[in-house]
Parts: structure tokens; C-alpha cells; sequence
């Protein structure tokens, strides 16, 4: 059965939280149904999967074992897994919409330490991050539109010429705008959830 979210009716929430592992994130989790990773083609992810990986199992299997004791009347709003669904590559540079060499040999080692640590297979075996089902998308870097966007206090996809924006400026948002549209159904397919544009 499928969820359907819209502005009048929210049926469902994203919570975005930080790299940490403290006890306030493991408390945001607990509220959640599923779990998307983001990733920058960096050495500084690759390790964040090495850590937040186990880390999520123990918690789920914690959360878990703290439900199979409880009463069968415990409501169904303490029941969310928080199980991850894939990841996300982000900010990656990119010429003709492939990763720049640098980027792209960093980006070619996210699944298999998504799948080893994240989702614990004992063999990971994954050809390309293309083919990898649990790669949700890859947003490339919009670097000129992140100030824009800070300095006008609105999303990068929704820039407009007053605020700064113009000619290939504008391109790249309508470039963005394109981009999140399509990772949101993207998102959308894998929650089961249908988003009306």
C-alpha cells in the first residue's frame, strides 16, 4: 500500500542529522522508518561508513531486543526500524556529468564499504557504483549556487535572477532543480510513497 504525502497532509517527516554518533541522533533514529547515508568521495566518509555502520546494527538490534520484552500493546509509533535503504554520493565535481578522476576514484570505493559495513555482507561484490542498487543518487557540487543560496536564505533549485542569479547561473539551477526532482522520486520509490509534483 502505498503512503502519499502532500503540503496539507504530512504523513511523513525527514529528519537530517549530523555526523555524530551521540545519544541524541541514536533518539532521532529511533523515530525513523529508514535510513539514507550520505556520502562525499572522500577519505573521511569511507571512514564515517566504517563507524556508523556497526553502530546502526547494534542499535537496531538493542531497539529491537528493548521491543520483543515489552507488552504486546506497545503502539505501533515505537516500532520503526531505521533500516538504511542506500546512499547518496554528494558533492562531487563533475565535467559532462561525470565525476572528475580525483572524485571518481574515491566515489569507486563508497559500495563496497557501504555493503561491508553498513549492510554487513561478508563478500561484498559490487562492479560499479552505477550498477549498485543501494546507490540512491549522486548530487554533483553546484559550487557557485551554494553561496547564492546562503546569502538569499532559499534552496539552490529555487534561486531566482533577483537573487543574484543569471545566464549560466541560471542554467545550473534549472540544472539543480532537475536534479533533486529527480532524486526525490528517486526517494519517494524506495519509501513507497507517492509525492505529488
Amino acid at each position: 500500500m502505498q503512503k502519499t504525502a502532500n503540503i496539507t497532509e504530512a504523513e511523513i517527516a525527514i529528519v537530517d542529522v549530523g555526523s555524530s554518533l551521540g545519544a541524541l541522533n541514536r533518539a532521532a533514529l529511533l523515530a525513523c522508518d529508514a535510513v539514507v547515508v550520505p556520502v562525499a568521495p572522500d577519505l573521511f566518509s569511507l571512514q564515517g561508513l566504517k563507524n556508523i555502520g556497526p553502530s546502526l546494527i547494534e542499535w537496531r538490534t538493542d531497539w529491537q531486543t528493548l521491543l520483543d520484552q515489552t507488552d504486546d500493546d506497545v503502539p505501533s509509533l515505537l516500532s520503526h526500524a531505521f533500516k538504511p535503504i542506500g546512499y547518496i554520493v554528494q558533492q562531487h565535481l563533475a565535467r559532462a556529468d561525470r565525476p572528475v578522476k580525483a572524485y571518481a576514484e574515491w566515489i569507486n570505493q563508497i559500495p563496497a564499504a557501504y555493503h561491508q559495513y553498513v549492510l554487513r555482507e561478508a563478500e561484498p561484490f559490487v562492479e560499479s557504483i552505477e550498477q549498485d542498487p543501494e546507490r540512491i543518487w549522486m548530487l554533483k557540487h553546484y559550487a557557485s549556487l551554494v553561496p547564492l543560496a546562503m546569502q538569499a536564505r532559499k534552496p539552490m533549485f529555487d534561486l531566482k535572477q533577483a537573487d543574484g542569479a543569471s545566464g549560466s547561473t541560471l542554467r545550473a539551477v534549472d540544472a539543480c532543480r532537475k536534479m533533486f526532482s529527480e532524486m526525490v522520486t528517486e526517494l519517494s520509490r524506495r519509501l513507497d510513497i507517492v509525492v505529488p509534483l
